[in-house]
Protein backbone atom coordinates (compact mmCIF):
# COMPACT_ATOMS: atom_id res chain seq x y z
CA UNK A 1 0.00 0.00 0.00
CA UNK A 2 1.20 3.37 -1.00
CA UNK A 3 1.98 5.76 1.49
CA UNK A 4 -0.45 8.63 1.65
CA UNK A 5 1.06 12.62 1.79
CA UNK A 6 0.30 12.62 5.60
CA UNK A 7 1.91 9.59 6.31
CA UNK A 8 4.73 10.18 4.23
CA UNK A 9 5.71 13.58 6.12
CA UNK A 10 5.83 11.21 9.55
CA UNK A 11 9.99 11.01 10.27
CA UNK A 12 11.28 12.99 12.46
CA UNK A 13 12.68 16.08 11.23
CA UNK A 14 16.14 16.05 11.98
CA UNK A 15 18.16 19.18 13.75
CA UNK A 16 18.11 22.04 11.41
CA UNK A 17 21.25 24.07 11.30
CA UNK A 18 20.98 28.24 11.47
CA UNK A 19 22.71 29.33 8.31
CA UNK A 20 24.17 32.50 10.60
CA UNK A 21 25.04 34.96 12.28
CA UNK A 22 21.44 37.04 12.55
CA UNK A 23 19.93 33.91 10.27
CA UNK A 24 17.59 31.15 12.09
CA UNK A 25 15.65 28.15 11.13
CA UNK A 26 12.21 27.48 12.97
CA UNK A 27 12.06 23.87 13.94
CA UNK A 28 8.10 22.65 13.40
CA UNK A 29 7.30 23.90 17.15
CA UNK A 30 8.45 27.43 16.37
CA UNK A 31 7.22 27.52 13.17
CA UNK A 32 3.31 26.05 14.52
CA UNK A 33 3.89 28.50 17.04
CA UNK A 34 4.93 32.02 14.24
CA UNK A 35 1.75 30.43 12.23
CA UNK A 36 -0.67 30.83 15.39
CA UNK A 37 1.15 34.30 16.36
CA UNK A 38 0.78 35.90 13.07
CA UNK A 39 -3.13 34.07 13.12
CA UNK A 40 -3.93 36.28 16.20
CA UNK A 41 -2.68 39.47 14.64
CA UNK A 42 -4.54 38.93 11.92
CA UNK A 43 -7.56 38.58 13.92
CA UNK A 44 -6.40 42.11 14.82
CA UNK A 45 -6.27 43.64 11.41
CA UNK A 46 -10.10 41.91 10.89
CA UNK A 47 -11.62 43.30 13.73
CA UNK A 48 -10.21 46.69 12.31
CA UNK A 49 -11.78 45.79 8.83
CA UNK A 50 -7.90 46.24 7.52
CA UNK A 51 -7.60 44.69 3.53
CA UNK A 52 -5.12 41.65 3.43
CA UNK A 53 -2.14 42.62 1.08
CA UNK A 54 0.79 40.98 -0.36
CA UNK A 55 3.57 44.07 -0.59
CA UNK A 56 6.85 44.10 -2.70
CA UNK A 57 10.14 42.24 -2.13
CA UNK A 58 12.03 44.90 -2.74
CA UNK A 59 11.58 48.85 -2.84
CA UNK A 60 13.03 51.25 -5.17
CA UNK A 61 15.76 53.12 -3.69
CA UNK A 62 14.80 56.81 -5.17
CA UNK A 63 11.55 56.17 -3.11
CA UNK A 64 13.06 55.48 0.08
CA UNK A 65 15.66 59.10 -1.32
CA UNK A 66 12.19 60.76 -0.82
CA UNK A 67 11.65 59.47 2.65
CA UNK A 68 14.91 60.22 3.96
CA UNK A 69 15.18 57.23 4.55
CA UNK A 70 19.34 57.67 3.80
CA UNK A 71 19.39 60.19 6.19
CA UNK A 72 18.10 58.45 9.16
CA UNK A 73 18.81 54.84 8.32
CA UNK A 74 21.97 54.33 6.09
CA UNK A 75 23.08 51.62 8.32
CA UNK A 76 20.49 49.40 8.20
CA UNK A 77 19.76 49.54 4.39
CA UNK A 78 20.77 46.23 2.73
CA UNK A 79 21.26 46.09 -0.74
CA UNK A 80 19.60 44.04 -4.06
CA UNK A 81 22.69 43.90 -6.52
CA UNK A 82 23.42 41.21 -9.55
CA UNK A 83 26.50 39.60 -10.85
CA UNK A 84 28.75 41.71 -13.67
CA UNK A 85 28.71 38.49 -16.57
CA UNK A 86 32.19 38.41 -16.23
CA UNK A 87 31.47 37.46 -12.00
CA UNK A 88 28.24 34.98 -13.16
CA UNK A 89 30.98 33.10 -15.86
CA UNK A 90 33.58 33.40 -13.06
CA UNK A 91 31.12 32.13 -10.48
CA UNK A 92 29.85 29.26 -12.75
CA UNK A 93 33.62 28.35 -12.77
CA UNK A 94 33.83 27.99 -8.79
CA UNK A 95 34.86 31.57 -7.79
CA UNK A 96 33.47 32.63 -4.48
CA UNK A 97 30.70 34.59 -5.43
CA UNK A 98 30.53 37.21 -2.50
CA UNK A 99 34.13 38.38 -3.43
CA UNK A 100 33.40 39.36 -7.36
CA UNK A 101 32.06 42.52 -8.81
CA UNK A 102 28.22 43.28 -8.84
CA UNK A 103 26.28 45.73 -10.52
CA UNK A 104 23.71 48.31 -8.52
CA UNK A 105 20.21 47.16 -9.16
CA UNK A 106 18.87 50.72 -7.79
CA UNK A 107 17.13 48.86 -5.43
CA UNK A 108 16.82 47.80 -1.70
CA UNK A 109 15.15 44.73 0.78
CA UNK A 110 12.23 46.50 3.03
CA UNK A 111 13.44 46.60 6.30
CA UNK A 112 9.81 47.78 7.23
CA UNK A 113 6.70 46.23 5.75
CA UNK A 114 4.70 49.58 5.51
CA UNK A 115 7.30 51.33 3.59
CA UNK A 116 6.41 49.04 0.42
CA UNK A 117 2.23 49.34 0.72
CA UNK A 118 2.73 53.18 1.36
CA UNK A 119 5.07 53.33 -1.79
CA UNK A 120 2.69 51.66 -3.44
CA UNK A 121 -0.39 54.48 -3.14
CA UNK A 122 2.11 57.34 -4.05
CA UNK A 123 0.14 59.65 -6.31
CA UNK A 124 -3.23 57.89 -5.01
CA UNK A 125 -6.96 60.03 -4.38
CA UNK A 126 -8.60 58.90 -1.83
CA UNK A 127 -12.02 59.45 -1.05
CA UNK A 128 -12.36 57.73 1.77
CA UNK A 129 -9.54 56.60 4.67
CA UNK A 130 -8.00 52.69 3.59
CA UNK A 131 -6.75 49.70 6.35
CA UNK A 132 -4.29 47.29 4.78
CA UNK A 133 -2.69 44.58 6.39
CA UNK A 134 0.65 42.53 5.23
CA UNK A 135 3.21 40.37 6.83
CA UNK A 136 6.80 41.17 4.95
CA UNK A 137 9.71 39.89 5.24
CA UNK A 138 12.43 42.82 6.59
CA UNK A 139 15.91 43.08 6.92
CA UNK A 140 18.36 44.87 8.65
CA UNK A 141 21.89 45.13 8.49
CA UNK A 142 21.96 45.33 12.30
CA UNK A 143 25.32 46.27 14.25
CA UNK A 144 24.92 43.06 16.18
CA UNK A 145 22.49 39.91 15.91
CA UNK A 146 20.71 37.80 18.92
CA UNK A 147 18.73 34.94 18.62
CA UNK A 148 14.98 35.65 17.92
CA UNK A 149 15.37 39.14 18.82
CA UNK A 150 17.54 40.85 16.40
CA UNK A 151 17.72 39.27 13.21
CA UNK A 152 18.98 40.04 9.55
CA UNK A 153 15.79 38.79 8.19
CA UNK A 154 12.38 38.76 10.39
CA UNK A 155 8.51 38.95 9.72
CA UNK A 156 6.76 41.89 10.52
CA UNK A 157 2.92 42.29 10.22
CA UNK A 158 1.53 45.88 10.18
CA UNK A 159 -1.67 47.34 10.33
CA UNK A 160 -1.71 50.39 7.86
CA UNK A 161 -3.94 53.30 8.40
CA UNK A 162 -4.29 55.87 5.63
CA UNK A 163 -6.82 58.61 5.69
CA UNK A 164 -7.42 62.12 8.12
CA UNK A 165 -5.93 63.32 10.97
CA UNK A 166 -8.27 62.02 13.88
CA UNK A 167 -8.60 58.57 12.57
CA UNK A 168 -5.19 57.80 12.52
CA UNK A 169 -4.74 59.46 15.82
CA UNK A 170 -7.96 56.97 16.93
CA UNK A 171 -6.12 53.56 14.85
CA UNK A 172 -3.43 53.78 17.22
CA UNK A 173 -5.19 54.10 20.39
CA UNK A 174 -7.52 51.43 19.09
CA UNK A 175 -4.75 49.51 18.25
CA UNK A 176 -2.52 49.89 21.60
CA UNK A 177 -5.38 48.68 23.54
CA UNK A 178 -5.93 45.62 21.29
CA UNK A 179 -1.96 45.01 22.04
CA UNK A 180 -2.47 45.22 25.40
CA UNK A 181 -5.61 43.13 25.56
CA UNK A 182 -3.65 40.25 23.45
CA UNK A 183 -0.29 40.39 25.41
CA UNK A 184 -2.22 39.64 28.42
CA UNK A 185 -4.35 36.77 26.74
CA UNK A 186 -1.06 35.30 25.78
CA UNK A 187 0.41 36.23 29.27
CA UNK A 188 3.00 38.23 28.04
CA UNK A 189 3.49 41.46 30.68
CA UNK A 190 5.00 44.57 28.47
CA UNK A 191 5.20 48.15 29.37
CA UNK A 192 4.87 50.86 26.66
CA UNK A 193 7.99 53.17 26.07
CA UNK A 194 8.33 56.06 23.94
CA UNK A 195 10.77 55.35 20.87
CA UNK A 196 12.33 57.09 18.35
CA UNK A 197 10.62 57.66 15.14
CA UNK A 198 12.17 55.55 12.03
CA UNK A 199 11.00 57.82 9.04
CA UNK A 200 11.45 61.71 9.98
CA UNK A 201 14.83 63.29 9.32
CA UNK A 202 16.25 63.83 12.59
CA UNK A 203 17.82 67.31 11.86
CA UNK A 204 14.35 68.42 10.83
CA UNK A 205 11.50 70.65 12.29
CA UNK A 206 9.62 67.21 12.76
CA UNK A 207 12.25 65.52 14.52
CA UNK A 208 12.05 68.55 17.28
CA UNK A 209 8.07 68.38 17.41
CA UNK A 210 8.63 64.15 17.93
CA UNK A 211 11.02 64.97 20.89
CA UNK A 212 8.08 67.56 22.67
CA UNK A 213 5.26 65.19 21.55
CA UNK A 214 6.60 61.72 20.92
CA UNK A 215 5.08 59.22 17.82
CA UNK A 216 6.74 56.20 18.19
CA UNK A 217 5.59 53.84 20.83
CA UNK A 218 6.86 50.00 21.62
CA UNK A 219 5.12 47.49 23.54
CA UNK A 220 8.78 46.37 25.75
CA UNK A 221 9.20 42.56 27.24
CA UNK A 222 10.36 42.59 31.11
CA UNK A 223 13.57 41.30 28.90
CA UNK A 224 14.18 44.91 26.95
CA UNK A 225 12.37 43.45 23.67
CA UNK A 226 10.01 45.25 21.68
CA UNK A 227 7.61 43.08 20.05
CA UNK A 228 5.01 45.40 18.84
CA UNK A 229 4.88 49.42 17.74
CA UNK A 230 2.64 51.93 17.08
CA UNK A 231 3.44 54.78 14.89
CA UNK A 232 2.30 58.30 13.95
CA UNK A 233 3.32 58.86 10.49
CA UNK A 234 1.42 62.63 10.85
CA UNK A 235 1.19 63.95 7.17
CA UNK A 236 5.10 62.66 5.80
CA UNK A 237 4.10 60.38 3.75
CA UNK A 238 0.99 62.03 2.16
CA UNK A 239 3.26 65.21 1.46
CA UNK A 240 6.05 62.90 0.09
CA UNK A 241 4.31 60.74 -1.52
CA UNK A 242 1.56 62.66 -2.85
CA UNK A 243 -1.28 60.64 -1.10
CA UNK A 244 -4.18 62.98 -1.19
CA UNK A 245 -8.00 62.65 0.93
CA UNK A 246 -10.01 64.87 -0.66
CA UNK A 247 -7.65 68.00 -1.19
CA UNK A 248 -5.61 67.08 1.69
CA UNK A 249 -2.06 65.39 1.89
CA UNK A 250 -3.36 62.28 3.96
CA UNK A 251 -2.18 61.24 7.26
CA UNK A 252 -1.03 57.62 8.27
CA UNK A 253 -0.49 55.56 11.09
CA UNK A 254 0.70 51.78 11.57
CA UNK A 255 0.53 48.72 13.89
CA UNK A 256 3.79 46.76 14.06
CA UNK A 257 3.97 43.10 15.27
CA UNK A 258 7.34 41.75 15.56
CA UNK A 259 6.25 37.87 14.62
CA UNK A 260 10.11 36.47 15.86
CA UNK A 261 10.13 38.64 18.68
CA UNK A 262 6.68 37.70 19.72
CA UNK A 263 7.87 33.95 19.80
CA UNK A 264 10.97 35.11 21.46
CA UNK A 265 8.59 36.70 23.97
CA UNK A 266 6.50 33.52 24.64
CA UNK A 267 9.05 31.19 25.25
CA UNK A 268 10.60 33.40 27.39
CA UNK A 269 7.02 34.25 29.45
CA UNK A 270 6.12 30.48 29.64
CA UNK A 271 9.44 28.32 29.86
CA UNK A 272 9.15 26.41 26.50
CA UNK A 273 8.11 26.30 23.39
CA UNK A 274 5.89 23.55 24.21
CA UNK A 275 4.10 25.23 26.99
CA UNK A 276 4.00 29.06 24.96
CA UNK A 277 2.57 26.72 21.80
CA UNK A 278 -0.51 25.61 24.39
CA UNK A 279 -1.17 29.06 25.63
CA UNK A 280 -1.57 30.51 21.95
CA UNK A 281 -3.29 27.22 21.12
CA UNK A 282 -6.38 28.58 23.62
CA UNK A 283 -5.59 32.16 22.75
CA UNK A 284 -6.65 30.94 19.25
CA UNK A 285 -9.41 29.02 20.08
Amino acid sequence: MTAGPTEAHLGAVPALRDPGPGLIVLDPDQARLFHLLDGLFVGVAERFGAAPVVGPPLLPAADLVRLDYFRNFPHLGVLAARLTPEATAEAAAGADPTALDTVPTGYLLPSATCYGLLTAMTGVRLDTPVRLSATGRCFRNEERFEGLRRLWGFHMREILFVGDQDGAAGHLNVSREMILDLANRLGVPVTVEAANDPFYDRTGSRARLAMLDPVKHEFVTVDGTAIASVNRHRNFFGERLDIRLGADNAYSSCTAFGVERWIHAMVCAHGSVRAALAVAERASG
